[in-house]
């Protein structure tokens, strides 16, 4: 007898593939579990026969890592190195070291922002050593580095380039970065443009009634009169003139790479009245990029940095690095009234966040 498969009709092609579908298994799943005392007996039995069951040895190694664990987190949080303060932490303690008319006084011959003596790097390395023993060297590789060859740095420098104080290597150099290196700060700033000038226009109403009102600071100059007023100055608050600008103030705080922490960091507003020269000079470090937002730009104004000349725009940021050999001068006529800027320093972003908490630790005010 020969077997002949039978060719399936057309009402059996029609016919659908019934399968059951996944939300019938998943109620029949959970239907027919039973979380009675019995179940839940076994489940912990199960449990514990797995547990006897290990490696006696694997057992004591993961607790002897939980025990270490547990005390690592509390020796650090029992072990707190200096507060990493934000701009708004510094107002506090400010008033009471050396404050006076608006900008900091340095009153301590250890300050390290205005130290050049010998010692300075070896200053430089005891706190680095007691950052790394309360934090960890990880990440310090350029810092240590840096501080290590502080001297040989500073000496070779081509004289277009030539920070005064600590020289961080590795860096890329650029006398002018683009907007885009500190994007979010930049935008930031010029959306508060008008919040900054409104400010700067109620300051400068005190110039008409005596020659240097409270708050400001004369810069010596080889011609013309240049005048700032400090929010920030290296690393310090001062508090009466942030009072003066609340607005401004506030603004500095939401700024992500702002320095307020260290000796490095400032904020104020310049101002150069027509005729104005700046000499030449160089800043303390190439750890930040400083940042001019055009207030009150005249005509015939420019700052050269590295031999390259740019112009202010008014409600536009200018970033530039000024450890480059740079300045600044106001040759417009004296109608046109004075070139006003908004600066303030910014960390390069080329600077890690490990190494910026590092850098804030070791050149701390007053440290």
């Amino acid at each position: 007898m020969v077997w002949v498969p039978l060719s399936p009709t057309s009402s059996d092609r029609r016919a659908p593939l019934r399968t059951p579908s996944t939300t019938t298994m998943s109620l029949e799943w959970l239907t027919g579990w039973s979380w009675s005392l019995d179940g839940l007996r076994d489940f912990i039995a199960t449990g514990i026969q797995s547990f006897r069951d290990c490696d006696a040895t694997a057992l004591a190694a993961v607790a002897c890592l939980l025990v270490l664990f547990v005390w690592y987190c509390y020796h650090v949080g029992r072990e707190q190195p200096r507060a990493y303060a934000t701009v708004n932490a510094l107002m506090q303690s400010a008033e009471a070291n050396g404050v006076q008319n608006g900008f900091v006084y340095c009153q301590s011959p250890e300050c390290v922002r205005c130290s050049h003596h010998d010692g300075l790097n070896q200053k430089l390395y005891h706190n680095l050593q007691e950052y790394a023993k309360r934090y960890s060297w990880s990440g310090m590789g350029r810092i240590h580095k840096g501080i290590r060859e502080q001297g040989r740095y500073l000496n070779s420098r081509p004289s277009i380039q030539k920070p005064e104080v600590f020289f961080l290597p590795d860096l890329p150099t650029t006398p002018y970065f683009s907007r885009d290196a500190q994007k979010h700060d930049v935008e930031l700033l010029e959306r508060n443009f008008q919040t900054i000038l409104c400010e700067f226009e109620t300051l400068y109403k005190a110039f008409s009634n005596c020659s240097l009102p409270q708050g400001w600071k004369m810069n010596s100059t080889p011609s013309g009169e240049w005048f700032t007023f400090y929010l920030v100055n290296q690393g310090m608050c001062v508090p009466r003139n942030c009072r003066r600008c609340p607005r401004t103030y506030r603004l500095l705080g939401s700024l992500r790479t702002c320095i307020g922490n260290n000796v490095f960091g400032n904020a104020c507003i310049s101002v150069l009245s027509p005729g104005t020269v700046i000499a030449e000079h160089y800043g303390p470090t190439n750890i930040r990029i400083r940042c001019h937002l055009g207030l009150k730009t005249p005509s015939n104004c420019e700052l050269v940095v590295g031999g390259e000349p740019q112009c202010w725009a008014e409600g536009r940021c200018l970033l530039f690095d000024d450890s480059f050999l740079h300045t600044a001068f106001h040759e417009g006529a004296p109608e046109e009234g004075p070139r006003v800027v908004f600066m303030v320093d910014l960390w390069h972003p080329n600077v890690a966040a490990a190494e910026r908490q590092a850098l804030d630790f070791i050149f701390a005010p007053g440290r």
